[in-house]
């Protein structure tokens, strides 16, 4: 893909209503483009990438026997008011009517319609467990959307929801979640704490967000730094090693300023090991019993000609989210140099070419390294400008992808001049080159 033809408006400068890393940059390289206030276009680099996560997250669910879906953006009030919600979530709800005067809404969260579609189909215990997902844009009118995707209205998010006969069975899918979580972030190159947090309008009496250390982040927590020595690496999809996985990162203090307290913490942590931070949410998950099964009639034929209420759980990633939390944590604003993880980066690779209008050489030899990358599946952007090196340079490291292959002065023989992103080149011979690529794309 060559620089001119693709479309990637790049500005010069930061925006200035922009405040943060993530939405600075994604701004100024054309990830994005504000339609209105909280909502965005998704242009090319960035849905790119976007899609990019929600494979990886679509993998990982799948990977636990999660089922997928798709649920409408547009519901009907009455399965709300079912659940008694509907005056009780608040204005964040988009209200609606259709033609027929018939009240309807945007959909801000999807308990009540996955429970309404599991009701319908679900009898029997024998068919349980039922674990659903789907990915789907979501609106949520906040009072005050800032930090471009980071806090919107309009946000694209995978959410699951988990059916089970009783409380134990709930929490071996509750504890799948858990694990699926620290595999999805792992691949995406993010340390993600999970710590226990307030259910919110969500509800239920059992949850954890799972958070990415950053200075921009919105919410402050407070942990024991011995919690990022614990590996899930090992865990197995079983009842025993689920639940000693999430013992292991319970067994620290770690939560989010909602469910502070200072004398449990002092008492707890020693002072040493005490981290007092800020963070990013980029996922969440609830365990909330019948709270939405029972006022729906989501029932289950138990042995005996007995029926119970199913037992469910929620479990949210913000998938468009994550591109903002990646830069958040990736992007070195101060030499505006941005290095996407290799599993969710817009191309492999970069290769620079020093052009001169009166002569092609180094066009061509781009043209030639990049047929050898496509036949080995590796995805490069060229830079087809005549501009000078510095903002070549300064160009493709806004754009961030992993790698550059620089052609040039330096280029001799069957040599290229070779980099990560940000750092140092060499030397090497274009099979070495590819072969340092590929095995870090496995690695993803």
């Amino acid at each position: 893909m060559y620089l001119t033809k693709s479309f990637i408006p790049i500005l010069k400068n930061n925006p200035s209503e922009a405040k943060i890393k993530s939405h600075q940059l994604m701004l100024r390289v054309g990830m994005i483009k504000q339609s209105s206030a909280g909502i965005y276009s998704w242009l090319p680099l960035g849905f790119k990438v976007m899609k990019k996560i929600e494979q990886i997250v679509r993998e990982e669910q799948n990977k636990i026997g999660v089922q997928e879906i798709l649920m409408p953006t547009i519901q009907s009030s009455e399965i709300w008011k079912e659940s008694g919600r509907y005056d009780d979530y608040g204005e964040e709800m988009l209200r609606i009517k259709d033609r027929q005067d018939r009240e309807m809404l945007y959909g801000p969260t999807n308990e009540e319609l996955v429970t309404d579609i599991f009701r319908a189909s679900v009898k029997s215990y024998k068919s349980l467990p039922q674990l659903l997902y789907h990915i789907q844009w979501k609106f949520r009118d906040e009072v005050r959307p800032r930090f471009g995707i980071m806090r919107c209205r309009e946000f694209y998010m995978k959410d699951a929801y988990s059916f089970d006969v009783s409380d134990e069975e709930a929490f071996f899918s509750y504890n799948k979640f858990f694990l699926s979580y620290l595999r999805t972030f792992k691949r995406l190159d993010l340390t993600a704490i999970p710590m226990a947090a307030d259910t919110g309008p969500i509800g239920g009496n059992l949850s954890h967000e799972f958070i990415i250390l950053a200075d921009t982040g919105e919410s402050k927590i407070f942990t024991d730094k011995e919690i990022f020595k614990v590996s899930s690496d090992n865990t197995k999809v079983e009842k025993k090693s689920l639940e000693d996985l999430r013992k292991k990162y319970e067994k620290f203090y770690a939560v989010t300023d909602e469910k502070f307290n200072k004398k449990e913490f002092e008492n707890k942590v020693i002072e040493e090991n005490r981290l007092i931070t800020k963070g990013i949410e980029v996922g969440h998950i609830f365990y909330f019993g019948d709270k939405y099964s029972k006022p729906m009639g989501a029932s289950v034929d138990l042995p005996g000609g007995k029926k119970d209420f199913v037992k469910m759980g929620s479990y949210g990633v913000g998938v468009s989210r994550l591109v903002g939390a990646i830069i958040e944590a990736k992007y070195d604003d101060k030499n505006e140099v941005m290095k996407w993880p290799i599993s969710v980066a817009p191309y492999d690779v970069s290769i620079i070419p020093m052009i001169n209008k009166n002569d092609n050489t180094a066009l061509e030899k781009a043209n030639n390294i990049n047929d050898k990358l496509i036949k080995n599946n590796i995805e490069a952007i060229i830079d087809d400008t005549d501009e000078n090196f510095s903002s070549k340079i300064k160009k493709m490291n806004l754009i961030g992808a992993p790698f550059q292959i620089i052609i040039g002065k330096q280029t001799e023989g069957d040599l290229v001049e070779f980099k990560e992103t940000g750092q140092e080149s060499k030397k090497l011979k274009l099979e070495e080159v590819i072969k340092i690529i590929k095995e870090e794309k496995v690695k993803n």
